[in-house]
C-alpha cells in the first residue's frame, strides 16, 4: 500500500539569522523537522559514518579517532577545494538521511515536514521542496549574534557570509519570509500564519482536482 508524500517545507537562512529557533518552533507545532546540520554533526562525531572518509581527506583534523571540528572548519574556510572535497563526502550521506526521514514521514501519513538546510539555495535544494521559508534579520543583529558564538572572529564570519547567497536574494526567492528580529512570539505567530496559508492552499488544490475529476466523469 502506498501513501501520499508529505508536503516539504524548505527552511533556510544565512548564518545567525535565527533558523534554529525557528525550526524548534515548527517542532513545537508538531511539524517534523529534518536538521541537515545536526545530521552532519552525527556523521563526523566519534563513530560517525563519515569519520573515516573525512579523516583520510583531512588528516590534520584528526585527533586519534575523533575529528577536531574547529581545525576542520579553519581548513575548509581557508581552502575552497577543501570545502568541495568535504561536501563531496557529506552531501550524499545527508541526502540518504533525508530520504529516510521522508520515507518515515510518508509511512506515518504526516501531512507536512520541514527540511532545515542552511545552504538550500546554494545547493539547488529548493527544487526538492514544495514551499521555501527564509529566516531573516537585520544585518547588525545577524553580526551581533554570530560574534557571540564560540571561536568566531570577524574574518571567519566574513568568509562564511561570502560563501552564502546574500540575504536580500534569498528573501526574493522565498515563498515566505520570517523575520526573527522582533522576538520568539512574533516568529511563532508568523509560522502559524504560514501553516494556515499552506493548509488552505492545499485544500483548494484538492478541491480543484476533485472537481476536475467529477467533471471528467460527467462528460464521459
Amino acid at each position: 500500500m502506498t501513501h501520499s508524500q508529505p508536503l516539504v517545507i524548505g527552511l533556510t537562512g544565512s548564518i545567525a539569522m535565527g533558523k534554529s529557533v525557528t525550526a524548534q518552533m515548527f517542532r513545537r507545532l508538531r511539524v517534523p523537522v529534518f536538521d541537515a546540520d545536526a545530521e552532519v554533526h552525527r556523521l563526523i562525531e566519534e563513530g560517525g559514518l563519515a569519520v573515516a572518509a573525512v579523516g583520510a581527506a583531512f588528516p590534520s583534523a584528526m585527533r586519534g579517532e575523533v575529528i577536531d571540528r574547529q581545525v576542520l572548519g579553519e581548513h575548509i574556510f581557508a581552502n575552497s577545494s577543501g570545502l568541495q572535497a568535504l561536501e563531496g563526502i557529506l552531501h550524499p550521506l545527508v541526502a540518504n538521511a533525508r530520504s529516510r526521514f521522508l520515507s518515515r514521514a510518508c509511512a506515518s501519513r504526516v501531512a507536512m515536514v520541514v527540511v532545515d538546510v542552511p545552504l538550500l539555495f546554494e545547493t539547488g535544494g529548493e527544487h526538492r521542496c514544495d514551499v521555501v521559508v527564509v529566516v531573516s534579520a537585520p544585518g547588525f543583529l545577524q553580526r551581533q549574534r554570530a560574534m557571540a558564538r564560540p571561536n568566531m572572529s570577524e574574518g571567519k564570519l566574513d568568509a562564511i557570509i561570502a560563501q552564502q547567497i546574500p540575504d536580500r536574494i534569498k528573501r526574493r526567492r522565498a515563498d515566505f519570509v520570517i523575520s526573527t528580529g522582533t522576538g520568539k512570539r512574533a516568529v511563532l505567530v508568523a509560522i502559524r500564519r504560514i501553516l494556515k496559508t499552506i493548509v488552505a492552499s492545499t485544500r483548494r488544490q484538492r478541491f480543484a482536482r476533485s472537481r476536475r475529476r467529477s467533471l471528467a466523469r460527467s462528460c464521459s
